[in-house]
C-alpha cells in the first residue's frame, strides 16, 4: 500500500480484525468454505485477526478455516493458536489446549477451536503467549442432543492467548479476551507487560470483550477505530477493538463493516509508521 502521514514513503499497512464465530452466517448457518474465503475477500487488509476460528471442527464442515480466511485475503502466511482441544460441546469432550503456533504448513491433529493472525506482508517473528483463564461460566441456550429439548448450558471460560507478528516496520498483536470482564481486565494487564518487549509501535487487535474506551484506558493505548461493533445487525456497543499501543503510528480511515460472516463487525483501519 501506500505511504500515509507519518515519514513520506513509510509503508502504510491496513490492520483489521473480526470474529467469524465458527465460521457461521448472520443468519445461522456455517458457510461453506468458497463462502467464507468471500466473506473476507472485500477488506483488502495485510493483517487480519480473527478469532473463534475452527480447525477440523464438524461443525463447520472439518476446514482449517484459518487456511481458508488466507486463501480468501490473498495472504502467504498465517498463525493460528488453539485454546481449546476437541469439540466444544456440552458434555466437555474437550480439553484447554496449550499455547502453540500453528502455521500454512501444519495441519490439525485433531478438532480445535481458537484465534488466528492472517498477514499479505512478510513476518520477521511469530510468537505467542498464553493469557490464562478465569472462573466463570457462560450460559448458552441450545437443543438436548439426548432429548432434543431447549435448555441452558453452562460453558466454562476456555483459555486465552496472543499471537504477534512482527512486521519490518511494526507489530500486530492479535488476541480474544474472556467474556468475564474481571478476567478480561486481567489478561489485558498480563498482555501489556509482554508487549512492553516488543519492537514497536504496536497494534493490538481483536474481541477484547471489554467496552467502549476501558481497553485503551487500561493499556494507556490509542483507540484507532471508534465505532459500535457488536451485535452485527444493530451495534449498540464496541467490543472489538484496533489499538496503537506507543508513539508512531499515523491512522487514517477507520471502518466498521459488516460481513457475511460473524456476529461483529470487522474493524479495518490504514496506520503508517513513521
Amino acid at each position: 500500500m501506500g505511504s500515509v502521514g507519518g515519514v513520506p514513503g513509510a509503508p502504510a499497512v491496513r490492520v483489521g480484525t473480526v470474529n467469524i464465530a465458527s465460521g457461521r452466517s448472520p443468519a445461522g448457518p456455517v458457510l461453506t468454505p468458497a463462502q467464507l474465503g468471500a466473506a473476507v475477500a472485500g477488506l483488502d487488509v495485510d493483517v487480519l485477526a480473527v478469532q473463534e476460528v475452527d480447525a477440523g471442527q464438524p461443525r463447520s464442515h472439518g476446514v482449517d478455516q484459518a487456511a481458508v480466511l488466507a486463501v480468501g485475503l490473498g495472504a502467504g502466511d498465517w498463525r493460528g493458536a488453539a485454546t481449546l482441544a476437541g469439540t466444544p460441546d456440552p458434555f466437555r469432550s474437550w480439553t484447554p489446549a496449550a499455547p502453540v503456533l500453528r502455521g500454512p504448513d501444519s495441519s490439525p491433529d485433531s478438532p480445535a477451536y481458537g484465534i488466528a493472525l492472517i498477514s499479505r506482508l512478510p513476518v520477521l517473528e511469530w510468537s505467542v503467549h498464553g493469557l490464562g483463564s478465569g472462573r466463570a461460566r457462560l450460559p448458552v441456550r441450545g437443543p438436548d442432543p439426548r432429548t432434543g429439548r431447549l435448555r441452558v448450558w453452562w460453558f466454562p471460560d476456555e483459555p486465552r492467548v496472543a499471537v504477534a507478528a512482527r512486521l519490518e516496520r511494526l507489530t500486530v498483536v492479535a488476541t480474544h479476551l474472556s467474556f468475564a470482564p474481571h478476567t478480561a481486565v486481567r489478561q489485558l494487564l498480563r498482555l501489556r507487560r509482554w508487549m512492553a518487549g516488543m519492537a514497536g509501535p504496536v497494534v493490538l487487535a481483536g474481541d477484547l470483550n471489554l467496552p467502549g474506551a476501558v481497553p485503551g484506558r487500561l493499556l494507556g493505548a490509542t483507540p484507532l477505530v471508534r465505532a459500535p461493533s457488536f451485535p452485527a445487525v444493530d451495534p449498540r456497543v464496541q467490543l472489538d477493538h484496533v489499538l496503537a499501543v506507543g508513539d508512531g503510528l499515523h491512522p487514517r480511515d477507520p471502518t466498521a463493516s459488516a460481513l457475511p460472516v460473524g456476529d461483529h463487525r470487522a474493524l479495518t483501519v490504514t496506520v503508517s509508521p513513521g
